[in-house]
């Protein structure tokens, strides 16, 4: 905004209808740098990372300073940046400054692969430090792919938990399936439940149910057979062709039980039911 009475405007009717102001400060258009500040920075031998990041900060409080004249004070920050250790380090030197949200975001992260890896890298950081109240993936792609991404790096910090998280070991000489194609059966079926479940996906009958005990269900696949376990405990034994619907149908079992509150309690190869009695 780039008048005076334009902002003032803003602002009130920001104010009569309860709504935040973010101020959103990106590399990619930040003011230019006057001698001074660079001088200033130099003194304190500031590397180049600490010299934008700091940019970046003192652009955006002299917007939250603007604000805050007005008596406004429902402000949201972010500090955008492609670079993570630039991103990284303006929104922890901001942190230190205000009380205000962060909104945390890599900006023009790139395409699914790459730009998924850097945003996972720059708002994990942050997130696992305690900084940051919102977040924002943005990927060259479908939309709906850069909220997948988003909540998969909340749920890596179990800090959020939403639908399925699914459990796969990498390839190993122990491996006697299509793992690969298991796995990515499995995922895509996953993307239809809502509900928070950790389902695993192992390559190894000897070692997948022990390595695999904290996911509510999974499958341990070996030659023309598979173990079908929950927390670690093997439920039931299926031929190889029978391993992808019997997991379903295990995987919908749980949920079931779930939403009847009653939990299961695996002896053996053999399932018990024990009902929740309230005292």
């Amino acid at each position: 905004i780039t008048f005076d009475e334009d902002v003032r405007e803003v602002v009130r009717k920001a104010k009569e209808r309860g709504v935040p102001i973010r101020i959103g400060v990106n590399f990619g258009s930040l003011p230019p740098m006057t001698r001074e500040f660079v001088d200033e920075m130099a003194a304190q031998n500031a590397t180049h990372t600490e010299l934008i990041a700091e940019h970046m900060v003192r652009t955006a409080l002299g917007h939250v300073r603007i604000l805050e004249d007005l008596d406004f004070g429902d402000i949201v920050i972010s500090l955008k940046a492609f670079e993570v250790p630039v991103m990284v380090e303006a929104y922890r030197r901001m942190a230190r400054l205000v009380d205000y949200p962060l909104h945390l975001g890599v900006t023009e992260a790139g395409t699914p692969k790459a730009g998924a890896i850097r945003s996972a890298v720059g708002i994990g950081t942050l997130l696992a430090e305690g900084i940051g109240d919102t977040i924002r993936v943005s990927l060259a792609t479908d939309p709906v792919e850069e909220v997948y991404v988003a909540y998969e790096i909340l749920k890596s910090l179990d800090l959020r938990q939403h639908g399925a998280t699914l459990v796969a070991c990498p390839t190993c000489g122990r491996v006697e399936v299509d793992l690969f194609k298991l796995a990515n059966e499995i995922d895509e079926y996953l993307k239809t439940i809502k509900e928070p479940i950790k389902v695993a996906v192992m390559g190894c009958v000897v070692n997948g149910p022990g390595e695999a005990r904290d996911s509510d269900v999974g499958v341990a696949a070996g030659r023309g057979k598979g173990v079908i376990f929950r927390k670690g405990r093997i439920v039931r034994k299926v031929e190889e062709r029978e391993i992808v619907p019997a997991l379903k149908e295990e995987i919908q079992l749980v949920l079931a039980e779930r939403a009847a509150g009653v939990p299961a309690v695996e002896t053996g190869h053999r399932r018990i039911s024990v009902p929740v009695v309230d005292a």
